[in-house]
């Protein structure tokens, strides 16, 4: 186990990031109240376009104007209203942010698509998903690195005593990885885009933007050594998708942090939600399976929701956090 410390306290627990709901001033105090060690920028997909995943991260980009078009994100000549609302959107919850958070002075995260899952799900203006264009793939990296340096000092200056955690989400990056992002006819597949060459756009990112970054995926087969590769702090993922222990023990021997989804993002069919005792013996039972001392564990792991809680209810999403709060507590406490 190497001697470092982690961006974040001990025992802090988070959000991935997407809540139910429209009102972007609710879902900010439900964070800063129910996750006071580690809060996020709320995502609330329910809004509309722009509200989304990709829709949102485009909306960052660089010198790339995006639209929609038969419902999916593509490169456009010019900004048009579909980039302005999302443009707008981010800048409401910005502007919300540094309302209720103004005095807050320690650690926050913020979150957007990775390069990979960006370019899996842009479409160019001819047709076809970015991945088929090695060039516009490489412009989009580009383009993103420098809007996300851009999006955390807005960050920064409406929070001027904190500090900023970059998440970039990748669920599309074992599939673009293993050359199964579908084209369109259905057909046939993308090239798989090799893994120095996906490490190297996520180094890009993380480098340009110059805060500590988390890789999140919470899609099967996670590439946890690809991801230590690009100088990420953390991989986030769900725990209940692991089924071999050996890559992720030697990732955190070898120093990554761990954003432990252990809390389901639905209501089990039958029964309450997980407890907060429950939930600290599930990161618990993973850890002591890695075989590794207690004492760091709560250095080390963020507990979070297994996924984003945008699907959940509001009572339901309210649990969840405060479940994830209580077990990082438990486990700094034993």
């Amino acid at each position: 186990m190497t001697d470092q410390a982690w961006p974040w306290p001990a025992g802090a627990a988070t959000g991935i990031g997407s809540l139910p709901g429209t009102d972007i001033a609710e879902a900010q105090r439900v964070v800063l109240g129910e996750l006071p060690a580690l809060p996020h920028l709320p995502e609330l997909p329910a809004r509309g376009p722009g509200a989304d995943l990709i829709g949102r991260t485009a909306g960052l980009l660089v010198e790339v104007p995006v639209e929609l078009y038969a419902g999916r994100w593509r490169v456009a000549p010019r900004t048009g209203r579909d980039l302005r609302r999302a443009r707008d959107l981010m800048e409401r919850d910005l502007d919300q942010l540094g309302e209720q958070a103004e005095e807050y002075a320690g650690l926050v995260k913020v979150q957007a698509g990775g390069p990979l899952t960006m370019a899996a799900a842009l479409e160019l203006p001819i047709g076809g998903r970015l991945l088929r264009d090695p060039g516009a793939v490489r412009d989009l990296t580009g383009s993103l690195a420098e809007g996300l340096r851009a999006h955390v000092a807005a960050v920064a200056r409406r929070l001027p005593r904190a500090s900023v955690l970059l998440q970039l989400d990748e669920p599309s990056l074992p599939t673009v990885l293993a050359g199964r992002v579908p084209t369109e006819s259905g057909l046939g597949a993308y090239r798989a885009v090799d893994s120095v060459d996906a490490a190297a756009m996520l180094r890009t990112i993380i480098e340009t933007v110059g805060v500590p970054a988390v890789v999140h995926c919470c899609a099967p087969e996670v590439p946890l050594e690809l991801i230590r590769s690009t100088g990420a702090v953390a991989v986030a993922l769900d725990l209940g998708l692991i089924t071999e222990l050996d890559p992720l023990g030697e990732a955190i021997d070898a120093g990554l942090g761990l954003l432990a989804g252990a809390v389901p993002t639905l209501p089990p069919s039958a029964g309450p939600a997980p407890t907060s005792a429950q939930v600290a013996d599930r990161v618990r039972h993973l850890w002591d399976r890695l075989g590794f001392p207690r004492r760091q564990l709560a250095e080390q792991v963020v507990v979070t929701p297994s996924c984003g809680l945008a699907g959940a209810s509001d009572g339901y999403a309210r649990t969840v956090l405060a479940a994830c709060r209580d077990a990082g507590r438990r486990l700094a406490e034993s």
